[in-house]
């Protein structure tokens, strides 16, 4: 047994030493190329004057694309039939999608919230009637106060709906 593994070995690295060193050559390719962009998306973010949360989500998005994008490669390239990971992928980012879809709503208007800047802290808004000064802005949701209260909004509602900036309607 032993013996005809050695007789293999000439063989084996013949056929797949080629192969798997691409594969790891790609690798390391996509993982500098993710870096990189990493790196370029933090750049101009900063020179765009973007909110650090928008910045950060771009960045992590394009970084884990190209180092999935990188892994599927090598693996096609190795030999394995990636075809059925791909759509495997798919369909679970489908299935996801489906079952975060208000988180990913609150994000992505959290995003635009950040971007477009409709009212900034220590404005005071009211939405829903709901209302209060801005203290933070997050990806997630916008935190108001009001009363010696703390409200935390869904930033979908505040992206759906329409927003009074302006000064108190009541005496705080």
């Amino acid at each position: 047994m032993k013996e005809d593994i050695l007789e293999q070995f000439p063989i084996l690295v013949h056929v797949w030493g080629p192969k798997l060193l691409m594969a790891s050559l790609l690798l390391v390719i996509f993982w500098f190329a993710s870096r990189m962009v990493r790196q370029a998306i933090f750049a101009a973010g900063t020179k765009a004057d973007l909110e650090y949360p928008v910045v950060r989500l771009m960045a992590m998005a394009a970084r884990v694309t190209l180092l999935v994008a990188g892994i599927v490669t090598a693996l096609g390239t190795v030999g394995v039939d990636v075809s059925a990971l791909v759509a495997g992928l798919g369909l679970t980012g489908f299935a996801l999608g489906f079952a975060i879809k208000d988180t990913i709503s609150n994000i992505l208007a959290g995003v635009l919230l950040l971007v477009y800047r409709p009212f900034s802290k220590t404005d005071y808004v009211a939405v829903k009637g709901m209302e209060g000064e801005v203290t933070a802005i997050d990806l997630r949701y916008t935190t108001l106060q009001h009363g010696g209260q703390t409200i935390l909004l869904p930033n979908s509602l505040l992206f759906t709906n329409p927003i009074t900036i302006g000064k108190p309607t009541d005496d705080e």
